[in-house]
């Protein structure tokens, strides 16, 4: 919900720097605002905002959500990666076309806004049937955080760092922030996290256990690239479900953890991957793959 800053010291600044972007014509296309590639089955999905630290605007957002389920969809598509240009990853959210709090409100719209935007937002990444590599490459404030942190992996550049900016404008954290932290780095972390706002500078994040593996900047698109194209030649379906079921884990109890992946079993074996993946154990060769 928060109009994140291009800068998170300054408030109003993300406005500022997206209305200088382009300040005698039209707005930039949300096509060139995030860029998408398919390359060795991988979608790379990268906000290309970078005068304003990637805040995401409605629209932005939207666009996200449809390239995720676009990924989910496509059998060419095994893993997906989601980066950013310049020095911020995403500085948060710009909420420039979503309703206009100048407009008469109802009881309910904050509530029916933050559930069709930022909750779906992150609940796309979570969704995603393939595996989803978030590249941070700069600061990752506010919501920005949290789509990191909502990502199967997280590969950081050595500059990065991430902020849980809400309690610096009275807001309560969206996003699924209350729910995405505590279950990477429990209860108490989390609330000194989100309680006082600090910046964590990536090699922190990676010893609490929000980072899988910081990297030199120089590094960090050959690392993701090769994370990711190795997800890419893995048993997709097999991948898909592993993470389904991880997901769930921590909201079951025991009996429908283990009934959960029991169904999970009883699908898998019926994936050409899997057969191949025991025929291949058998002949004692390498797998090969193919993602169905």
């Amino acid at each position: 919900m928060t109009s994140s800053p291009a800068s998170p010291e300054s408030p109003g600044a993300a406005a500022s720097a997206a209305s200088a972007e382009s300040p005698d014509g039209p707005s930039p296309s949300v096509d060139s605002l995030i860029l998408h590639a398919t390359d060795n089955g991988v979608s790379w999905i990268t906000l290309n905002r970078p005068a304003a630290l990637n805040a995401l605007t409605w629209d932005q957002r939207e666009r996200i959500v449809e390239r995720l389920a676009d990924a989910s969809a496509d059998p060419d598509v095994r893993a997906v990666v989601i980066t950013a240009t310049g020095k911020g990853f995403c500085a948060g959210a710009d909420l420039r076309g979503a309703p206009s709090a100048s407009e008469e409100r109802v009881a309910g719209d904050v509530a029916r806004m933050i559930r069709r935007g930022a909750q779906r937002f992150i609940g796309a990444v979570l969704d995603c049937e393939k595996p989803v590599i978030a590249a941070v490459n700069g600061t990752a404030a506010g919501i920005g955080a949290h789509l990191a942190f909502a990502c199967d992996l997280v590969l950081a550049a050595e500059s990065a760092r991430f902020i849980e900016v809400f309690v610096r404008r009275g807001l309560v954290p969206d996003g699924g922030g209350a729910y995405l932290l505590p279950r990477l780095i429990g209860p108490q972390r989390a609330k000194e996290l989100m309680f006082f706002g600090d910046a964590v500078p990536a090699a922190e994040a990676e010893r609490l256990g929000l980072v899988n593996r910081v990297v030199p900047d120089g590094e960090l698109e050959k690392t993701a690239r090769e994370w990711a194209e190795r997800l890419a030649a893995g048993p997709t379906r097999t991948l898909a479900l592993t993470k389904q079921l991880v997901n769930a884990s921590l909201d079951t109890d025991r009996a429908a953890a283990f009934a959960a992946e029991a169904t999970a079993q009883e699908i898998n074996m019926t994936t050409a991957d899997a057969q191949e993946g025991v025929a291949s154990f058998v002949a004692r060769r390498k797998p090969a793959y193919r993602g169905r």
